[in-house]
């Protein structure tokens, strides 16, 4: 499912009330941090993670792998911070705005 810009800008005006709670360190992506990120998108639906600077990937890189491992959009990315959001089919917290078509 990919975004319409009016759904990106949505879920960026929440984001930015949201706190940081993945952080990409040395040890890059692992199992263990794709299962964290997955939990988190089914409770929440939208995460804010942040890249340390002993990283060897960017906020883009770290971004992308996750959202591929785990079926979710990438929805910004800004300096070290970046923000994932994925559906939860059963329970959704989040109701995006349609998108008009003419």
């Amino acid at each position: 499912m990919a975004l319409t810009s009016k759904q990106r800008a949505q879920l960026k005006g929440i984001a930015m009330k949201e706190d940081t709670i993945i952080q990409i360190g040395k040890g890059g992506i692992t199992d263990n941090t794709v299962i964290q990120v997955q939990d988190a998108l089914k409770a929440r639906e939208l995460i804010k993670g942040r890249v340390l600077e002993n990283s060897l990937l960017t906020a883009r890189e770290a971004a992308e792998a996750l959202a591929e491992a785990c079926s979710a959009e990438v929805v910004q990315t800004i300096g070290s911070k970046f923000v994932l959001y994925k559906k939860n089919a059963k329970e959704p917290k989040i109701a995006l705005v349609k998108d008009k078509k003419k």
